[in-house]
Parts: structure tokens; sequence; C-alpha cells
């Protein structure tokens, strides 16, 4: 296996409909207003952006985004990664009983950033845990926001 290839998955249990979750999701634009360590997303585009992101650990990941699926009625958006990471990122969004969605995502990345691709093997623990406190801020913070607007 490559030190440097990632493997993610995410659940999280929203207090909203699928379909508001949906458009929430699709907005990059927007994540920075409820995920904290978004810290800008730009769109280029109507099917892509460039986000910077920055959880625990203290360096930064910039990556743009294309577009490669977006299929509201299967409730999946999926994107095409290049930059500091590689890869691609998949949200699929599915009713879970009255008012509640499941917003689940699975991300299969290759790390390109130098600093980590030499901290591959004593950092990966702290990689992995550093996403894991990421993805669990990015669902509260939607959780928030579906309830304010």
């Amino acid at each position: 296996m490559d030190r440097n290839h990632y493997r993610f998955r995410s659940l999280w249990s929203l207090p909203a409909p699928a379909e508001p979750v949906y458009r929430a999701l699709e907005r990059i634009e927007d994540y920075p207003r409820w995920w904290p360590q978004v810290c800008e997303a730009t769109r280029l585009d109507a099917a892509g952006g460039v986000v910077r992101i920055r959880s625990v650990l203290p360096f930064d990941l910039t990556a743009t985004l294309r577009e490669t699926r977006r299929d509201p009625l299967a409730g999946v958006l999926e994107t095409r990664l290049s930059g500091d990471l590689d890869g691609w990122a998949r949200w699929t969004v599915t009713p879970a009983g009255p008012g509640t969605a499941l917003a689940r995502y699975d991300q299969e990345v290759d790390v390109r950033k130098p600093l980590l691709r030499r901290l591959a093997v004593p950092g990966r623990p702290l990689f992995h845990a550093n996403h894991a406190l990421m993805m669990r801020s990015g669902r509260r913070g939607l959780a928030a926001h579906l309830q304010a607007v």
C-alpha cells in the first residue's frame, strides 16, 4: 500500500430533510460559513472551485475541485481533487426518517504536499485523527447551519 494514499468515510446524521442537506453541500462557496476548517472556498465556475482547509495540525491543504457528478435525484455530489490532494470525494445524501437525512462522505486521495509526504509514516495516525476531528466539526457546523435556515 502506498503510504501517501488515504481512504476516508464519514457518516453524518443531520436534523433536516435530504433536499436542503444536498443543496447546502453543493454550495462549496458557503462551506467557510458553517465548516470552521474550510478557511476559504472560491467558486471558479459552475463546475469547480478551490478550497483551503486547515484543521488541528499546523498546515494548510489547498485543492482544486472539479465536479464529475451532480445527481440531485440520487443525492450524489462527486468531485475530482487536484493540488495538495489528488483523487476524488463524494457526498451521498439520503433520507433517514421524518425530517432527517444521512450524508455519507467518501474520499480517496493521494497526498501531494511535500511536507506531508515526508511525514507519511510517523504522521499517518495523526493525519487520520486530524481528518476525523475536521469531519466531526463539519457535521456539527452543517447541523447548526441547517437549523438556522
